[in-house]
Order: C-alpha cells, then structure tokens, then sequence
C-alpha cells in the first residue's frame, strides 16, 4: 500500500482519531531481585498501514507539525493497555522534552486518565528521549518539579550516544539512566566497552541513579553486567516486546539468573551462610484480588500484629495493602457502605516491591534505599519462580544486617578491618562448589621482622595497613576477594583476566611506598643499619613482597584447605627465588604454579619463577 506524501498527515489523522494506535511492552529485569521492574512502552500503527513503525509515525507527525498530538495518543494508548492488562511495575513512558511543556501532560487530562484508570503516578516513568534539542532547559526543570510533586519518576534514554544526553543527566537528575545498545552489546569481549560502561556506573551511584543496559542480547553480555552491578537490563535475551508481554523470567533467562555471582562480602551471618530474601520471608496468607475490601479490614481486625497483606491472581503477586492506609480510608464517612462490597483492587499498591528468594541481603538493602518511602513501613513481597511465598518486613532485614555486620567484625583482621581466616576459607569454598576458576595469590612480606624491631611495631603497622590499601587499590572490587591472614601475610582470590599484571603492581608501588618510608640515604642504599638476632649491627635489606600464585579450575580441589596448601607452597618457592643471590632484585618476586594442584608430583618443567 503506497500513500503519497500529500496523504501522509490524514494516514495519522485517521490512525489518531479511529484509536488504531497500540502499544507493545518490553520487560526491564532488575537484577538485583531477579524480577520485573516495570515495561517500556513501544507504540505501533496498524499492521496494514505504511505508518506501522514508530519511525515512519513520528517522521510523518514532524513534517506536519502533529507531534504533541501524536504523543498524546501513544500515552493514552499505552495507559489503556497498561491498566487493561493490569500489568505489574512501573510503566516506561517514552516523551521527547518538548512534550513535558504540553498542557495535555501538565495540568489535565493525563493526570485524570491516570485516576480513572486507578494507575498511581508513582508507577510511571517519564522516558524523556534525545530526538529534539532542548531549547527551554529553565522551563524543562520547572516541569521537572512540577512532575516529581506529584510522584513521577523520569530516565534518559541511550546515554552514551551523544554529549547532548551527558548534559541532561548533569541537569534533569534522572532517576534511571539507560545506556546505548552499543555499549552493551559485545561488552563481555570488549574492555574497552567493560570500562566505558564502568565509568557510567561510578556516575550513577554518585548521581543516586539506576542504570538500565539496553539491548542485552547475548547470554555472555547478560552475565557480564549482571556480575558488573548495574541494577537493570532490557533485550531481546530477556524479552521482546509484545502486545501481551510475559509477567514471569523463563527460559535463558532463568537459566542465566541461575548461574549466581558470588558475594564478595565477608558479612555471611555466620559460618558457610549467605542470607537471601528467602531467610525473611513470613508466609502470610495472601488474599485474592476479588476479596472485598471488608474482608481485607476483618483479617486486620482479626491479627493486631499484621501491619500488610499481600495481594494475589492465582499464585502471582499483584499488590500489597497497608494495614494503617486500609482502616484510616475506611475510618471515613460512608467509605464502609460505598466501597465495603467493591475489590481490594480498589486500595491496594499496584505497584509492590516484589524480589526474587535469591536476592541478598545488600542487594534488598542497596534497593529499599534508594526506593520511595513507603516501601520502607510495607516491606516486600518474595517470590520463588514467579509465585508467592511470602513477605519480608525493613525491621527484619535491618536486624539481619546488624548481625551479618557483628559477624563480619569478629571475623575481620584488627588491624585492617579485611576478611580473615573464617570468611576466606567460607569465600574459597563458595568458588569451588559454584565451579568457578579462579587465581589464588598468598602476599608475604620479606624481611619485615628487621624493620619492626628496628623501627618499633607501630612503624611496623604502618607498612601493614600501606600494603592493604595498595592490594584494595590494584584489585577489582567487584570479582576480586581480598583478605588478610594475619600479620604480614595477605590472601586474594582473583578472577580479574590480567591478574598477573595486577600482582606486579602491587609488587611496584610496595617498593616505591617503602622508599618514601626511609631517608634519602636508606633509599640509596637499598637497606638500613640494625641489629641482627645475634645483636649484631649489620646491613638489612628494605621489606618487598613475595607472592606465590595458583590457578584453581573446576575439580581441582575439594575444599579451601587444598587451596591454602597449594598457595602456601608457591609462595614458599616465590621466598626462595627473592633469596637467590644470583637473581637481581627488582623489589619482590612473584611465583606462578601453573601445574594442576592435582598434578603435583608432576615434572617442574612448567613452573615460572618471575622477579
């Protein structure tokens, strides 16, 4: 069907004023609770008509100056559908910045379809869109506030794209940030990408913002900024979008999900546990979403102690009903005789917090903290595959957290605050039951007894706490586990690919940072004068780092003791290698096993001492 250009405008007009517009929806996963944070929403014009892509719609309603009409009746379509099919979440609207000056949106007939459709303003985020340049940025912020009065929420689209969006970021504050497709896509393969989007997320956590990656597409990329921490993701990996779009992960996605990153967090609540939602949750008995509103106040009337109740369709949460909100309405005038007989539909929060049994503990709190208040008093409703199971309250998950903290510091080193011995060997034994290859490094410092008689233990201590800060500074926090034995002695779980280049930096500025302890002469000298254990005044090199490293596949060992065995022995040779006189110092040395732990009666011929 061909339309000529002159037909083009009353092609839209038509399509407007006949409700041909509909809209598709395309899941956004929150990571973190391993559900459905909310739908984008994608408009869509009739499948027989030449303006049936979004793009041939709005290029056609920019030539003839129909975009704020345009808009309107995506937003209007949207929101029918949305609430017809009474999805769960937040609801991802798509507005060019033009359109948030259009009274349509401010001061009327949204905010009135928003009542009728009983859809709370907290439940939408505005999707502002790079398509126009924002000429009015004073008047743009205004309607921000204006927006965020009255509870909505706004995100960015395809940041990375252009400068242009970097400045909306800087003045709108939004509260989700999606990235371009094109930094995700590839981004398990691409360092280059990996760091970009790194940068991204350190500004979103100063931003107070969440970031979505956009066009997950491949199991890999979904693994990669799932392990990286950014909070949420949209793709064809997780969904396409659709007319009637699935309510519940299934398929790759699940699977993906089930492939669990490891915490690297030493509060584990105790010895071999890693608390999750499923630890909170109170199996409440939900009510269905037909019960009548009077019987939902009966159950509150019934349980002094039940502050919420959870609201279900069939076996899937939809709501979640506030004891306080619930009786305070009822208190009213008449409320009882109108609204008494009518669904709890009517009352409840459409939009609950809803998280997966595997979700941590520091991931709920990292989301309760930056989530509206009033999750806070509801707590959340866990799921196990989509199906209720029960709800979590803030005070529980609170008390949780201070016990997991208690029992971080008992576990903790003095001196450093790093993990110690429980947590590393709880760490060790995680990576080798979730089969997961990994590089373990035992951190020794040489001739450190010297310097602690000669310079007293607090110059000692010194030396101890630079050395931490420099491992923390040369790994990467978000795979790599650093712990501190005892004294001098450090262990580090690495999973970062250029380890052992990670391993010579901390060798490098160790040294450097020993130089700047001594005077100028010291330095020079490559030691100091002290006396030995036989009180003898003779010359004692500077301290420098030993490190024995070994890699550690799946089925190479049973348990962290083989581990810590195999890491104290490359370490020990790691020792031998900085005492060979034949060898010139170069501030520490650094021994890789590269045999199998399982092979080790085997041939040295593999081995590679390194100084």
């Amino acid at each position: 069907m061909i339309v000529l250009i002159d037909d083009e405008a009353a092609e839209l007009r038509r399509i407007m004023a006949e409700g041909l517009l509909y809209p598709v929806f395309q899941p956004i996963l929150d990571f973190r609770v391993r559900a459905i944070l909310g739908y984008e929403a994608l408009i869509r014009g009739p499948e027989d008509s030449p303006l049936h892509r979004p793009d041939q719609l709005f290029s056609v309603a920019a030539r003839n100056d129909m975009t704020l009409d345009l808009e309107h009746a995506c937003r209007e379509a949207s929101l029918r559908a949305f609430a017809a099919q009474r999805l769960p979440g937040r609801l991802f609207l798509n507005v060019t910045p033009g359109c948030l000056l259009d009274d349509r949106l401010m001061n009327g007939h949204t905010r009135a379809l928003l009542s009728e459709l009983a859809i709370a303003p907290n439940r939408i985020v505005i999707e502002l869109t790079e398509n126009q340049k924002i000429t009015d940025m004073p008047g743009i912020l205004e309607a921000l506030l204006h927006y965020r009065g009255r509870g909505f929420q706004f995100a960015i689209d395809d940041l990375g794209e252009g400068f242009a969006n970097l400045r909306m970021w800087s003045e709108l504050r939004p509260e989700f940030v999606k990235i371009d497709k094109h930094f995700i896509n590839g981004i398990a393969d691409d360092r280059i990408k990996f760091h970009f989007v790194r940068a991204m997320q350190d500004l979103a956590e100063i931003c107070n913002a969440l970031l979505v990656a956009e066009g997950v597409e491949r199991t890999e990329d979904f693994i990669c900024v799932r392990d990286m921490g950014i909070a949420c993701g949209q793709g064809y990996f997780i969904a396409r979008p659709e007319a009637h779009p699935l309510r519940q992960l299934a398929g790759q996605t699940l699977t993906a999900l089930d492939q669990q990153s490891l915490s690297l967090s030493p509060m584990t609540g105790g010895p071999g546990k890693l608390p999750t939602a499923r630890n909170l949750a109170r199996p409440i008995e939900p009510v269905p979403m037909n019960a009548s509103n009077v019987s939902v106040i009966a159950r509150f009337e019934a349980d002094p102690d039940l502050d919420v109740l959870p609201v279900v369709q069939g076996t899937q949460p939809v709501g979640m009903i506030n004891r306080h909100s619930m009786i305070d309405r009822f208190a009213r005038p008449f409320r009882k005789e109108l609204f008494g007989r009518k669904s709890c539909e009517l009352f409840m929060d459409h939009a609950p917090l809803v998280v997966d049994q595997y979700a941590t503990i520091q991931e709920l709190a990292m989301m309760l903290s930056v989530a509206p208040k009033h999750y806070l008093f509801d707590g959340f409703i866990v799921t196990a595959h989509g199906k209720y199971i029960g709800v979590g309250s803030s005070h529980d998950l609170m008390a949780t957290i201070t016990e997991m903290q208690i029992s971080a510091a008992r576990y903790a080193n003095p001196l450093t605050q790093l993990p110690g011995n429980v947590p590393i060997n709880e760490h060790v034994d995680r990576m080798l039951a979730a089969g997961h290859p990994f590089i373990a490094a035992y951190i020794d410092i040489d001739n450190f007894k010297p310097y602690n008689d000669a310079f007293g233990y607090r110059r000692g201590d010194d030396v101890i706490h630079t050395l931490a800060r420099l491992i923390c500074e040369a790994t990467d926090p978000q795979i790599d586990f650093v712990g501190h034995i005892g004294g001098d002695d450090f262990f580090v779980i690495f999973r970062s690919d250029d380890w052992e280049m990670r391993c010579w930096q901390v060798i490098s500025t160790f040294a450097q940072a020993m130089g700047n302890m001594l005077g100028v002469e010291e330095r020079l000298r490559g030691g100091y004068m002290a006396e030995n254990r036989r009180g003898e005044l003779s010359f004692q090199a500077l301290p420098t780092l030993s490190i024995g490293a070994v890699k550690v596949g799946p089925g190479d060992c049973e348990s962290h003791r083989e581990v810590a065995a195999a890491a104290s022995a490359a370490k020990k040779q790691a020792k031998k290698k900085a005492k060979d006189p034949a060898n010139e110092p170069m501030g520490g040395s650094l021994f890789v096993e590269r045999r199998r732990i399982g092979c080790a009666e085997a041939q040295p011929a593999n081995n590679r001492y390194v100084n």
